[in-house]
């Protein structure tokens, strides 16, 4: 994908939010997320790196609660190896039509809960999300099948939103890669394991791409 155009507010949170203090979500309501993001974390598909995105962290994940809420880590939380239930916070109400979010907790969501929101809009059967970011992974995206949103439609703004919710409608446990936000990939599933799982399946993929290409080149070059 061209790099070229991507905007430059990477993290900036571009939807209206309503957030109110409360306490932090009960950690049995945490656990299984935080465990496989911890995964991801260790697979630097979550993290921070003061040579990428401007040094911002990047990655989020979320669970679905009830038909209309979700849980979803706040924002700037993907550096941090491990993260507490303060950690996480719940979205009340996702208006994608409207650009808002509504939530409560004790730190805010992530940039990315109205795409985290449309999703769980897009298909009931979406009951987790997994926002990371994966240069091999967005780079050979079409050489691996992986669907892309349009590379003129930025993060966390209501065009990103509604695209990737028309690719999900089509299939819901299915990996996207966002062509307008950096590196950006998202992974949906009815549970964390399956949402963690396909998007680390699909990495895999990718590593072996990247593999087979440098062996190329050395051939090439007679070593």
């Amino acid at each position: 994908m061209n790099q070229k155009n991507l905007p430059k507010t990477e993290g900036v949170t571009q939807y209206q939010l309503d957030f109110r203090s409360a306490p932090a979500p009960d950690w049995s309501a945490c656990e299984e997320l935080e465990a496989w993001r911890t995964l991801l974390f260790r697979l630097r598909l979550t993290g921070q790196d003061h040579h990428r995105y401007g040094g911002l962290a990047y990655g989020n994940v979320s669970r679905r609660i009830s038909p209309d809420r979700f849980l979803i880590s706040g924002t700037q939380t993907g550096g941090l190896p491990r993260l507490s239930a303060q950690h996480y916070c719940r979205v009340e109400c996702c208006d994608v039509g409207r650009n808002k979010i509504v939530a409560e907790g004790v730190t805010p969501p992530s940039s990315e809960a109205l795409t985290h929101g449309a999703a769980y809009l897009a298909s009931s059967a979406i009951q987790c999300v997994v926002h990371a970011h994966s240069p091999e992974l967005w780079t050979h995206a079409k050489a691996l099948a992986i669907p892309a949103t349009d590379p003129e439609v930025t993060y966390g703004t209501p065009a990103m939103a509604a695209s990737v919710a028309a690719l999900l409608r089509e299939n819901p446990f299915q990996v996207i890669a966002m062509g307008g936000h950096e590196d950006g990939i998202l992974s949906c599933g009815a549970t964390p394991e399956f949402a963690a799982q396909n998007l680390i399946h699909h990495l895999a993929a990718a590593i072996r791409l990247d593999s087979g290409q440098r062996v190329g080149v050395q051939k090439q070059g007679g070593i």
